[in-house]
C-alpha cells in the first residue's frame, strides 16, 4: 500500500535535519481541512526568508551500512520499504496539485550501492524536472562515497544538496562504522561538491553532524564545520542531538544533551554571522562548551580587557561582541549614531538591545549603567520613539 510506504519512509526521513521548524502535532480533533501529517511533511525556509511545506521523505530505508546509531542499519529488523522514481515522483506531484506540499527533501538508504541508490534519487529529480517541468523546490541529499559525475547531476536538478558528515574525523567514523571511511566516504565527494558548486552558482550546500553519538568534543565539530566553510564552500552546517533508538548498539547510550545542541548553534552563528573565530569561542578540558552560559557571554567574561566599550564610539565589529546586540540592533545603533548622541539604557532597549545583558558591558555617553535599579520607575520622556529618529 503506498499510505504504508510513506508512513515506513516518511517516518524514517525524520532524522535528517532540513529545517528550523516541524510539526506533526494535530491542533484540533477530526479536523477536515489543514492536517498535520503524521510523517512526510515538515517546514523549511529558503533563502529570501519565505517558509514553505516540504515533502520530506526517504527513496528506501534500506541500507547496506551498520552505522551504530542509525534507525536503518543492515542488522536492524524493521519493516522495510522502497518507493520507485516513478512512483514517488507521481505521488509528489499529487501532494503538491493538493498544495499540501512546496517542494520535495528526498534521502536514502544504501540500497545495493550508493551509485545504484543515488541513480533512483535523481531519476525521481529528472522526472518532476524535466518530463512535468516542476520549478520549485528540491533538496538531495547526496549518499556517502557518491561520484562525482552523481553530484554534479544532483546539483543541476536541486535547489539545495547535501552530505551528511556526522562525525568530524576519521577517529570518530571508525568508533560508528566499519563500512565507511572518512576520506573516501565523506571528505571527496565533499571536495567534489565544492568543484561543482562553481558550475551551478544558484545551488548551496548543507551537512549535518550527529552530536554525542561518537563522544566526539565540540571543539572537534567546530573545527570541522569551520574547516567546510573554508574549503569546501559550505552554507550551512545543522546539528541533531543524539537520541538512542532500539535494537541499536548504541541503544543503551544516553541521549546527547539538547542545550548542547543549541551550544553548537549559538557558536556557529557567532562564526558566520559575528566574525568570531573558533580561537574566540570558550572552551572547558575536554574540549566542550558550557551548558550554563552562552558562548557570547563566555567569550566577554573571559576578556574583560575588551570591555566595557563605548556605545556611541564602537565600530560595527566591537558593537557584535557585546552580550545582547546583534547584527540588525548594532546596524541600528549605527544608524542611529549619524544623527543622535545616545545618553539612556531606554535608547537601546527601543533599538532591540536587549539591556539586562549588554548594560554590563558597555557604557553609553561615558555612563556605566550596569546596576538595573534605574529601571524600576522609568520617567515616561526616556521612552524616546524610534520613528523621530527614522528607524522602523
Amino acid at each position: 500500500m503506498l499510505s504504508d510506504k510513506v508512513a515506513i519512509l516518511g517516518g524514517a526521513a525524520k532524522y535528517d535535519v532540513c529545517a528550523s521548524s516541524a510539526s506533526t502535532q494535530q491542533k484540533i480533533s477530526q479536523a477536515s481541512l489543514g492536517r498535520a501529517a503524521p510523517s512526510g511533511v515538515c517546514h523549511s525556509f529558503t533563502p529570501d526568508g519565505r517558509c514553505i511545506s516540504l515533502f520530506k521523505v526517504l527513496m528506501t530505508n534500506e541500507c547496506s551500512k551498520d552505522c551504530t546509531y542509525c534507525p536503518n542499519r543492515i542488522q536492524r529488523d524493521i519493516p522495510r520499504a522502497s518507493f520507485s522514481a516513478e512512483e514517488l515522483s507521481t505521488l509528489f506531484l499529487d501532494l503538491y496539485r493538493r498544495n499540501y506540499v512546496e517542494g520535495l527533501f528526498l534521502s536514502s538508504g544504501v540500497k545495493g550501492s550508493c551509485q545504484s541508490s543515488m541513480s533512483e534519487m535523481l531519476k525521481t529529480a529528472e522526472i518532476l524536472r524535466y518530463q512535468h517541468k516542476f520549478g520549485g523546490y528540491i533538496h538531495l541529499k547526496i549518499l556517502p562515497g557518491c561520484k562525482s559525475e552523481f553530484i554534479d547531476q544532483a546539483a543541476s536538478l536541486a535547489n539545495r544538496i547535501s552530505l551528511n558528515m556526522e562525525v568530524p574525523n576519521q577517529h570518530r567514523m571508525s568508533m560508528l562504522s566499519h563500512s565507511k571511511d572518512f576520506q573516501r566516504d565523506l571528505i571527496t565527494p565533499m571536495a567534489s561538491i565544492a568543484k561543482v558548486l562553481g558550475k551551478h552558482p544558484g545551488t548551496t550546500h548543507t551537512t549535518q553532524y550527529i552530536v554525542g553519538a561518537a563522544g566526539e568534543s565540540d571543539l572537534e565539530i567546530l573545527r570541522s564545520t569551520t574547516d567546510l566553510y573554508n574549503e569546501y564552500r559550505l552554507k550551512r552546517a545543522y546539528f541533531s542531538a543524539f537520541q538512542p533508538v532500539e535494537q541499536t548498539p548504541l541503544a543503551g547510550r544516553p541521549s546527547a544533551p539538547l542545550m548542547r545542541e543549541n551550544r553548537l548553534y549559538q557558536s556557529d552563528f557567532l562564526m558566520r554571522l559575528y566574525g568570531f573565530r573558533l580561537d574566540d569561542l570558550v572552551f572547558d578540558q575536554a574540549g566542550d562548551l558550557d551548558l550554563t552560559l552562552d558562548p557570547k557571554l563566555m567569550f566577554a567574561i573571559k576578556n574583560p580587557g575588551m570591555f566595557p566599550l563605548e556605545i556611541n564610539k564602537a565600530s560595527f565589529q566591537q558593537l557584535l561582541r557585546v552580550p545582547g546586540i546583534g547584527p540588525r540592533s548594532a546596524e541600528r545603533i549605527i544608524k542611529v549614531r549619524r544623527q543622535f548622541r545616545l545618553t539612556m539604557p531606554t535608547e537601546l532597549k527601543n533599538i532591540g538591545v536587549v539591556i539586562k545583558r549588554a548594560l554590563p558591558y558597555v557604557t553609553i555617553n561615558g555612563k556605566h549603567f550596569a546596576n538595573l535599579n534605574w529601571l524600576a520607575k522609568p520617567r515616561k520622556e526616556e521612552f524616546k520613539q524610534l520613528s523621530l529618529w527614522g528607524i522602523n
